[in-house]
């Protein structure tokens, strides 16, 4: 059986004890589409902001459609694509459904990313 190099053959220097290291501690393709996606659920502005405004508080449909500006049915088909990525939930309380966030792991997502835009910002 052919063991496959480390190092491409059209290399002009590799590093290849750096190369295997990176390459053991590589996530494979299945939590890379994984990352990707929550990365893609969060690429769109508005959902941004549903993010942002449950950092602050746990909120219910309307709550969010009067802190954003939209219509509560815009908010319901933003939520949906939270929800089946599992970054908010909901609970059900009488006729209302509340949303916060799933965990603290979203909240450090979305606060590095904002530092780091406002860094970059105040750089420029």
């Amino acid at each position: 059986m052919a063991v496959e190099s480390p190092v491409k053959p059209d290399a002009r220097y590799v590093d290849a004890e750096c190369v295997a290291a990176v390459r053991i501690t590589m996530v494979d393709r299945t939590e890379a589409t994984d990352v990707a996606d929550v990365f893609r659920v969060l690429a769109d502005p508005t959902r941004v902001s549903i993010i942002h405004a449950l950092l602050v508080s746990e909120l219910c449909n309307s709550d969010l459609a009067s802190v954003l500006g939209i219509s509560e049915s815009a908010v319901s088909h933003q939520m949906r694509e939270l929800r089946l990525m599992k970054l908010v939930s909901a609970e059900r309380r009488g006729r209302m459904v509340y949303y916060r966030l799933t965990d603290t792991h979203i909240r450090h997502i979305f606060e590095d990313t904002l530092r780091h835009v406002r860094e970059d910002a105040r750089g420029s």
